[in-house]
């Protein structure tokens, strides 16, 4: 390996140059953004897309469904399928800034390294686990990222070296502990690759009506079943997954797109704006025109972005 002596002082003094304040950064790296917060978080509501997501510095928590996941410096976040979080920065400060870089991980790239590589199928207890964990990044995983993040510094590098270590990486979370979960995901006849379509399938018609014994019948799954693995997969059921995909687009449709909170819910699949309200405000702590004002006005007080506040960016890590 080439692991420096002091890996994080380097990492974190290159990431620290290409996120040069709090927010999401993209890189000349296609598939890598790096995040920065100096200072602790309310949470707030996005999604989470397939990543590899390490900690560089600091700390966070995800509240995924009703289940709490914290992870900090030298932790990875793997993320093997969409998922609506909240997520807050609970270590962070101007001195010692809260540091992570994201990877996401294409479902392509995924197979086409499968294909090549000989990984013993994951034992079937493995399959319908959570689609969201964390585990401390060993030295190999550690080395290849402190590698990715140096081609910021030669740009030049980027085409020939970024897919080579990229890959890299994916193959470090694949062999890793938690690796038969990405690989369940992407194996046609497991019940998570089942969910993983169900997902996908949800998140392209949230306004729609839901009847769970027809998105069962689409992924080829009795009702029962589905219920379970979908669950496991996801901490929530099939009504509340699609319950927050409406609110976060609700959200993003009031404060991005200025409508108001009548539109907006009709918009996302509601024919009752009381419905509409009172789901609100249990998801955001409070109704949709208070919710709206109070992050706008964080928006004037501290110049952050509407599209962030909104949870807008699936980026986040």
């Amino acid at each position: 390996m080439t692991l420096p002596f002091s890996p994080y002082q380097e990492i974190v003094e290159i990431a620290m140059r290409f996120a040069p304040g709090d927010g999401e950064f993209s890189t000349a790296i296609g598939n890598l953004h790096i995040s920065r917060r100096s200072k602790p978080s309310d949470p707030l509501h996005s999604s989470y897309r397939p990543c590899f997501a390490f900690v560089l510095q600091g700390a966070k928590s995800l509240q995924l469904g009703t289940e709490q996941i914290s992870y900090g410096t030298g932790d990875y976040l793997l993320t093997s399928l969409d998922l609506p979080v909240a997520w807050r920065v609970t270590e962070a400060s101007p001195e010692v800034p809260h540091l992570c870089l994201g990877l996401a991980i294409d479902s392509e790239k995924l197979l086409e390294l499968l294909s090549r590589i000989d990984i013993p199928r994951p034992a079937s207890h493995t399959d319908g686990q959570r689609g969201m964990v964390v585990n401390v990044a060993p030295p190999e995983l550690m080395d290849a990222a402190v590698r990715l993040l140096r081609l910021l510094d030669r740009p030049g590098d980027i085409p020939a070296m970024a897919p080579l270590i990229e890959q890299e990486i994916l193959y470090r979370v694949l062999t890793g502990p938690h690796g038969a979960r990405l690989i369940n995901i992407a194996t046609a006849d497991s019940h998570s690759n089942r969910i993983a379509r169900a997902v996908a399938w949800l998140k392209e018609n949230f306004a729609r009506p839901l009847r769970i014994e027809d998105l069962a019948e689409r992924v080829n799954m009795s009702v029962s079943s589905f219920h379970h693995h979908f669950k496991s997969v996801t901490a929530m059921t099939p009504v509340q997954y699609q319950k927050q995909l409406r609110l976060h687009e609700a959200r993003r449709l009031m404060l991005v797109e200025r409508l108001d909170a009548g539109t907006a819910g009709h918009c996302v699949g509601y024919q009752s704006p009381s419905q509409f309200s009172r789901e609100y405000s249990r998801l955001y702590g409070a109704s949709p025109a208070r919710d709206v004002d109070g992050v706008r006005e964080i928006i004037a007080a501290e110049g952050a972005g509407v599209g962030a506040a909104a949870g807008q960016p699936l980026k986040d890590v």
